[in-house]
């Protein structure tokens, strides 16, 4: 049984992993048998053979950490005695966890609306021009990177060097505010404006999966309706604003929340660029800082379950939404 548990190399680990998937066919395998052989199966067996593998997957691995997550903001930092809703208070009123709330609350804002505004705005420039695949795969490249790698990219592009003779800028900004005669910056050390620079790594990389969403939107517009408008004479940014955003808001709801959501959980890029120092660490970052670093499992979980519950209506919203636009269809 030890040997199940306890994975000391990493072959050791290797070979756990292959005993995981063999169990996995094998019990998938012997359900379907299962299911596949009798010629009369009760429904409810049938129900039952294909929905208990991910109901039981969905309790063990969602429902019951979650719960212990829950139960765990409830107890001190070392996770035994209980203190109530003490961990939410401090969370609440301590100045370090009140810089934490306001910059995921600028996060939260920001990202979303510039992403999804750069992408519309974006998404109708280019529309049905000649270069417009060319355009729009530029646009959508950042997506292809991950958070880390856009996080050192970023990290680069900001570099600063003191500024002395013989000593070259290695970061894009700062070289371009040599080349106009003004002095390099540390842009990653002066609050809040750096929560601001850290924010447009996630616009960057956003604004690609805005763009494709809504492009796709305004092509799905019936051909129909833009004449109509064309002939009642609109034209310019009064076609944009009374025809173009009506008909695509329920993908600019999604979009909004989708990217939202996404944000609420950053972590990749503030830990990779900032460490969360400087006065530039979010809920998600912090969750970690306390749980893993500080060992504070009290105020950790506590952060976790604020950062579960800032989702919730964000996912509620886009379901009612789609729900919505399925009706409409």
């Amino acid at each position: 049984m030890d040997w199940l548990i306890d994975a000391g190399s990493t072959g050791h680990k290797f070979a756990l992993m292959f005993v995981a998937i063999a169990l996995f066919v094998v019990v998938m395998g012997a359900i379907l048998l299962a299911v596949d052989r009798p010629k009369r199966v009760p429904g409810w067996v049938v129900a039952a053979a294909f929905l208990g593998p991910t109901v039981l997957g969905l309790g063990f691995g969602l429902v019951y950490p979650g719960l212990r997550t829950i139960w765990g903001s409830l107890l001190d930092s070392k996770g035994n005695a209980f203190v109530g809703l003490e961990n939410y208070v401090r969370v609440f009123s301590e100045d370090q966890f009140q810089t934490v709330l306001r910059n995921t609350l600028m996060w939260v804002i920001l990202v979303p609306v510039l992403a999804t505004l750069i992408g519309l705005v974006y998404a109708v420039l280019v529309d049905r021009t000649r270069f417009e695949y060319l355009a729009k795969t530029l646009i959508f490249l950042p997506m292809a990177i991950s958070m880390v790698g856009a996080g050192i990219i970023w990290k680069f592009v900001y570099e600063f060097r003191p500024d002395q003779p013989g000593v070259n800028q290695i970061g894009i900004l700062n070289q371009l505010l040599v080349w106009l005669g003004l002095p390099p910056q540390q842009f990653l050390l002066g609050e809040p404006a750096n929560t601001l620079f850290l924010i447009a790594v996630m616009i960057w990389i956003q604004t690609g999966f805005a763009m494709t969403v809504l492009s796709a939107a305004i092509k799905a517009i019936p051909d129909d309706i833009v004449e109509a408008a064309r002939l009642d004479g609109l034209h310019g940014a009064k076609m944009f604003r009374f025809i173009t955003v009506p008909s695509i808001r329920p993908a600019l709801v999604v979009v909004v929340t989708t990217i939202a959501m996404g944000t609420l959980k950053v972590f990749d890029i503030v830990r990779t660029m900032t460490g969360g120092n400087f006065g530039t660490s979010v809920v998600a970052n912090e969750f970690y800082v306390q749980s893993f670093r500080i060992r504070d499992l009290g105020l950790g979980a506590a952060l976790a379950v604020i950062l579960f519950v800032l989702v919730i209506p964000l996912v509620i919203y886009n379901v009612r939404q789609l729900r919505i636009a399925e009706e409409i269809r």
